[in-house]
């Protein structure tokens, strides 16, 4: 508890000094602050301890009258050298911490970024300078929005796009910024409703940087998700040109984890809306999807997989995905391997594939889904997902081995309910 008086840590062998170690979690001080009574604690540790609603000092108890944290660096070489004298031990050099975001610094960077009258290099220097400290913490992040940072990003996104080349630099650089916050319904409804927005953002979909394909990506899909009217949301889907470009991010040679994850949600988000998932098809997206599904991570493939059930709900999107050679296998082997909402998703599609296609039947017989049904509807998956299995094994009771017939009778499933 703080306040208490410190034992030594032995580890391997050897004691971690007591001053060393935060009063707080005890633990090895990577980024000593000291606060206004003199003590000194790691700064995640005081940082966690006010946010909880503290005000006092942990050791001393004594009202903290200024929540300034003053870096102490003296302390932080000394545990530097600590550190690389005990690396025998397996003690790692803790990395130099990155200054917290000076209030003062980030209003003057936001001033110089939207002055329109502030020369080009300027005004790029604050937004290269906003960019740096936004990636480096969440709490940076918080101290450029409380700055009215998102609307001041947003008008100079959409400034002049397209105007010339150096106005086209401050536009990427305000949406490599912006697409970090989340942004209010408000701020969304911004770009929405205005058309001009709407076709510059596309535009972007197709900029020389992929890095900047993604990132407009990003930024369709957060305002998509953002506004709640349909209105508004259809004003950005009925634009041809975005899904085309969210489908190519996702067929590039060039896209990495990042650009994957943004592609997919993107693509999710657009599709959503039935009456346009048409353009996805057109996009080139079920193919896309089935090339790019074992390229992704879990959660991601999740995602793909509850786009591909979407899509198969469109006459389009079901022969679409029909005719391709990987689509029933590749379902068919998702199946109880990545997860749950993975294995509904997967199921759904198959389910509207083979309502529709003697031959899509056939490839899922064939791929060995009776053994996956049979598994799906005994295992700890969602009623909903035990559903989809149990009308995908009546519709299928045609093409059943002959032989199969008393593995299903063992599974207890020679009666099945549909819906």
């Amino acid at each position: 508890m703080p306040g208490t008086t410190l034992e030594p840590l032995d580890l391997v062998g050897f004691q971690i000094p007591f001053h060393f170690r935060c009063p707080i979690s005890l633990e090895l001080m990577r980024d000593p602050v000291t606060v206004c009574t003199g003590q000194t604690y790691d700064r995640s540790s005081i940082e966690s301890w006010l946010a909880t609603g503290n005000t006092t000092c942990p050791v001393t108890r004594v009202p903290l009258t200024d929540f300034t944290f003053i870096p102490n660096h003296t302390l932080r070489r000394l545990i530097q050298d600590w550190c690389v004298a005990n690396q025998t031990f397996g003690i790692q050099r803790i990395p130099t911490p990155k200054q917290p975001a000076d209030p003062n610094m980030v209003r003057t960077f936001l001033a110089q970024a939207s002055s329109v009258s502030n020369p080009f290099q300027s005004r790029l220097s604050a937004l290269r300078r906003l960019k740096g400290l936004a990636r480096d913490s969440d709490k940076n992040r918080c101290v450029i929005s409380s700055h009215n940072a998102r609307e001041i990003l947003i008008n100079v996104l959409f400034k002049d796009m397209g105007s010339g080349s150096g106005s086209s630099e401050l536009n990427v650089e305000a949406l490599a910024v912006l697409v970090m916050f989340q942004l209010s319904e408000a701020e969304c409804e911004s770009i929405a409703s205005d058309p001009d927005r709407v076709i510059n953002l596309s535009h972007m979909l197709f900029h020389s940087s992929i890095e900047v394909r993604v990132n407009s990506a990003s930024l369709i899909e957060i305002v998509l998700s953002g506004t709640r009217s349909s209105e508004l949301r259809a004003q950005i889907i009925n634009v041809d040109e975005i899904f085309e470009g969210v489908t190519d991010i996702l067929r590039s040679l060039n896209s990495y984890p990042r650009a994957l994850r943004t592609g997919i949600r993107a693509l999710f988000a657009l599709c959503l809306v039935k009456h346009t998932r048409h353009k996805a098809v057109q996009a080139g997206a079920p193919e896309t999807l089935i090339d790019r599904l074992a390229d992704l991570d879990k959660c991601e493939a999740e995602r793909a997989l509850a786009t591909i059930e979407l899509l198969c709900r469109v006459p389009s999107g079901c022969s679409a995905f029909a005719s391709h050679a990987l689509t029933v296998p590749l379902l068919v082997k998702t199946i109880l391997k990545i997860s749950v909402r993975a294995t509904e998703y997967a199921a759904g599609a198959l389910m509207a594939l083979c309502s529709e296609s003697e031959e899509c039947q056939r490839e899922a017989v064939n791929a060995g889904v009776l053994t996956q049904l049979l598994l799906l509807v005994q295992s700890d998956c969602t009623e909903r997902a035990k559903r989809k299995a149990q009308m995908l094994l009546k519709l299928l009771r045609d093409s059943w081995p002959q032989d199969s017939m008393a593995d299903l009778d063992d599974f207890g499933c020679s009666e099945i309910v549909p819906f």
